[in-house]
Order: structure tokens, then C-alpha cells, then sequence
């Protein structure tokens, strides 16, 4: 019996996989897919962009470097460490097809933020994603299954049984990454809800015989919206049909020729498509992301339009979130209700990220509704604040999850504290530990931390930038779980320790 059976090899599901497998578990990956590569995931139509959490989510595990490096990403894109402050991201992105000025985002309004070599966002492929994690699980001691598309799940109270094909597998706990047709949520009866599309998306590789009469770009238009990227036949549009064009039908080249006359306004010919799929901005989410030892994460917990892409950069934050509390409930040290911490932090993000992408189906909505609403964001985000504001939700910047402490800190991503020695935070957590840093001490110290030798490391020392804290208890997915002054309190630093970590050994 395996600790854990993850069903998707997704980046969701991989990210995973490495967590647990870092944590010492025993995991199962099991993938439909009876191969990995696929022309959705590579480039250019599986291209996306990794914002700064997740971005610093493999800074931490130490795959940075590899992932930059399979990116085609080459020299250093983060900060230098001796800045003052980190510096103004490349890309912004868009949002509502309204392309956002980097150079108007305020560095300085972003909350406890610091230099840290990681990158505002690194745009790559899924298919890179997949290869570095798959090769970091692999390393990890996880197997994973190809070819294996599970059909059946049934649980009781010790533990969970998955058919796939002729075989069974039972494991103590499951988690299903398999997408936004999830198999697992299906069959482990999670209720699914929320609120029905707007249009029809299509992406499609394709050549167009008068490639003048469509500009390279995101283009709002009276009558929907369409994007050219500059090489590669990359094209994709939106048709506002409230989405009527069902997924399970393949689009024909007449029918995607019509399309993308009526939303660009052109007699545009296509002369070959040679890949080509839709979607709807259909916004849905699990009501609880755990039913006794089933959990969900990525699209298998929430689904929303691409736009924006956001879906990526949360389902990764799930896997963060889940990896080591699942880890510790596994080990048996996880204090009282750990893991039920993790629909309790994460359901708020995925409503939030459907929020965030309805808020853009209505934007650019094709009616003088749309378009009043487009000319009053049009002058938002063209100042310092509007931009400043987009930035901090799709970077994560202005994420906080509510721990119970009134500390501004307790709840964010950490900052990447670097001390004076040169040794950074994200060095410190490549074992997938939680960490203590001591900035109250003069000594410089690196070891287990007192009574939590095995989940938590301990850091003394001078930092180039304290933020004015004395301490600070990170947890293993790099989120402030305590912060102290100047003269931190030990008592009050035991009692988070305590509340995230368990109980002290010995």
C-alpha cells in the first residue's frame, strides 16, 4: 500500500508528487496519458507564464535553475542580492485583453517584499514544467504510471482503493490532479458548482492565406476578441455565444473561419488549421476540497477561463499548500486539524481566482454594458495604482491567507530574507522543512530546531534587511506562520511552532 495515489501527471499533480517524495512518502502517480509529450503542452499553444509564487515555489525546492534553463531562459532574471529592492517586473500581461505597462507598477506599494533571485514570472511550456518535475519526482523515489486512466474509487475509514484497467491500487490517502473533468471528483462524489459560460474560446494552430488582414496581438473588438502571436500560426478568439459550441465537438475549419471573421471584423481566409480546440469561461468550484481521505487540487478542484492565466499559478499553489500538511498527517505528527487548513486556505484563493477571471468575461463582453465598463477600467489601469493593483493579485504579492494572528506579516509569502553571510531563505528550504530565522542573535547558527528536529531548521543570524523583525517562523510552503520584534517572545514562538509543527519530540 502506497502513502499516497496521485491520479494526473500534470503539473499540479507532479509538483505534488515531489513534495510528498521529498517528505520521505511513498507515492503513486497514476496518468491516463500513455505518453507525455503532446502538442497542447509544448510550444507555442502550451506556452504559459509561472507568476512570482510559483516562480519562488521552485526557487525553494532548488529547480529554479533547471527550469530557467529548460525555459530558454539564460543569465540572471531575478534580483541581484546586494539591491536595495527587487526590481520592476518585464510583464505585466493583461488584463480583460487590456495590455498593462509594467514601468507603472510601484514597486515600493507592494507589501514586505525583498531581492530575491527569483524572476517576477518566467513564461515557458507546460511540457518544460512537466519534464523538470518529472525528472525531480523520479530522483524523489516516485513512480509514476502511464496508460492508467482510473475508473472506480471507493474509500473507508483506513483507506482508498482506485481501479485502473485490470488493476487495483490502495493507498492511506488519494488525491485527484486530473483536470477539470475530473474523474476522481466525479467518482468520490465532491459537489461542483457555480456559474455557466459566456462564450466560446477556440485556440487553434493554423495559417492564414492574407496574414496582413489580422494583427499580431490582443484585440478587443465590437464583436468579441482575438489573439495573433507574432510566429507559429498561434491564434486564439473569444465569441461571445454564451458557449454554445459544446468541447466534445471538434471544430472545423469552416466553422473557426466563420468565427474569427465575425470577431475580427475581416474577411480573413484560413487556409489550414492544423490544430485546433475550444473552451467556455464556465467558472466552477469543488464546495470543500477534501471528503474523507479523497482531496482534490488544480482544475480538479476549480475550473475558470484561461484568461489571465491564472489556472496554472493556483493549481501549483494548491500542491504547495497540501504537500507537507498531507506529508505530516502521513508521518503522524500533524498537529489536530492540519489538514483541514487546507480547504480552509485554499477555497478562498480558487473563489477568488473565479471572481477575478468573471470580472474579465464581463469587461469584454461585446455590448454597451462591456464597453462602458472596458472605458472605466481603460483609466484605472492606465495609473500607477490600477496597474500596481492588477500586479499585486496575479503575482500573489497581495495574498494573505487569515492564520489568526494580527501581524501584517503572518499569512504572506515570505520575503526572500537573506542573511549577511549571503545564505537566503530560499537555501534554507530546499529540504522542505519549515524554518526558523533568528535574527535577534549575533551568532550565525544553522541546525534543527530545539524539539522539532525533523520538521524544522533553525537560522541565527545578522540579515541585510530584517524588515525590523527580530524572528520569523516560516512553514514549509513558504508562508509567515509567526513574526517577532526586535526582542522576539520565545514563549510566543513555541506556541506556533506547536500550532503548525505538533508536538516537540522527546
Amino acid at each position: 500500500m502506497h502513502d499516497v495515489v496521485i491520479v494526473g501527471a500534470g503539473p499540479v499533480g507532479l509538483f505534488l508528487a515531489c513534495e510528498l517524495g521529498l517528505a520521505g512518502c511513498s507515492v503513486l502517480v497514476l496518468e491516463r496519458e500513455p505518453e507525455p509529450g503532446s502538442p497542447w503542452r509544448a510550444e507555442p499553444l502550451g506556452l504559459r507564464g509561472l507568476f512570482a509564487t510559483s516562480v519562488e515555489a521552485f526557487h525553494r525546492r532548488g529547480m529554479l535553475d533547471q527550469l530557467l534553463a529548460a525555459s530558454g531562459v539564460h543569465g540572471d532574471s531575478g534580483t541581484t542580492p546586494d539591491a536595495d529592492e527587487p526590481s520592476p517586473p518585464r510583464s505585466v500581461g493583461h488584463f480583460a485583453g487590456m495590455v498593462l505597462d509594467p514601468a507603472k507598477v510601484d514597486v515600493a506599494a507592494l507589501p514586505f517584499r525583498l531581492p530575491g533571485p527569483a524572476p517576477e514570472m518566467v513564461m515557458t511550456s507546460l511540457e518544460t514544467v512537466e519534464a523538470v518535475l518529472s525528472g525531480r519526482a523520479a530522483k524523489l523515489g516516485v513512480e509514476i504510471r502511464r496508460g492508467a486512466a482510473v475508473s472506480a474509487v471507493a474509500q473507508d475509514g483506513g483507506s482508498v482503493r482506485l481501479r485502473a484497467g485490470e488493476h487495483e491500487y490502495a493507498a492511506r490517502w488519494a488525491v485527484g490532479c486530473d483536470g477539470g473533468r475530473s474523474t476522481v471528483r466525479g467518482l468520490a462524489g465532491f459537489d461542483f458548482v457555480g456559474t455557466e459560460p459566456q462564450f466560446t474560446g477556440y485556440v487553434m494552430l493554423a495559417t492564414l492565406a492574407d496574414p496582413g488582414k489580422l494583427s499580431p496581438g490582443i484585440h478587443l473588438t465590437p464583436t468579441g476578441m482575438y489573439i495573433r502571436m507574432r510566429e507559429g500560426g498561434h491564434i486564439g478568439m473569444m465569441d461571445f455565444d454564451g458557449g454554445a459550441f459544446d468541447r466534445s465537438r471538434q471544430p472545423t475549419r469552416d466553422h473557426l473561419q466563420t468565427v474569427l471573421r465575425r470577431v475580427s471584423g475581416t474577411d480573413v481566409t484560413l487556409s489550414d488549421v492544423r490544430l485546433a480546440s475550444s473552451f467556455t469561461d464556465r467558472a466552477k468550484q469543488a464546495t470543500t476540497y477534501r471528503r474523507g481521505r479523497v482531496l482534490l487540487a488544480g482544475d480538479a478542484a476549480h475550473i475558470h477561463s484561461p484568461v489571465g492565466g491564472q489556472g496554472l499559478n493556483t493549481g501549483i499553489g494548491d500542491a504547495v499548500n497540501l504537500g507537507w500538511k498531507l506529508a505530516a498527517t502521513v508521518h503522524g505528527h500533524a498537529p489536530d486539524g492540519l489538514l483541514d487548513t487546507y480547504t480552509r486556505e485554499r477555497h478562498p484563493v480558487g473563489a477568488s481566482v473565479l471572481d477575478w477571471t468573471r470580472a474579465q468575461a464581463a469587461a469584454m463582453r461585446p455590448d454597451p454594458h462591456g464597453r462602458a465598463v472596458q472605458a472605466l477600467l481603460r483609466d484605472l489601469l492606465a495609473t500607477r495604482d490600477g496597474t500596481t493593483y492588477v500586479f499585486s493579485k496575479t503575482s500573489g504579492a497581495s495574498g494573505r491567507y487569515e492564520l489568526g494572528d494580527d501581524h501584517p506579516l503572518v499569512g504572506r509569502n515570505a520575503p526572500d530574507f537573506r542573511l549577511e553571510d549571503g545564505t537566503c531563505l530560499g537555501d534554507l528550504m530546499r529540504d522542505g522543512q519549515g524554518v526558523a530565522l533568528d535574527f535577534s542573535t549575533g551568532r550565525r547558527l544553522y541546525g534543527p530546531a530545539a524539539g522539532w528536529a525533523s520538521r524544522l531548521r533553525y537560522a541565527a543570524g545578522p540579515a541585510r534587511n530584517d524588515l525590523g523583525l527580530g524572528a520569523v517562523l516560516v512553514r514549509p510552503d513558504g508562508i509567515v506562520a509567526w513574526a517577532g520584534e526586535r526582542a522576539p517572545d520565545r514563549a510566543a514562538f513555541g506556541r506556533a511552532a506547536h500550532q503548525w509543527f505538533g508536538s516537540p519530540e522527546g
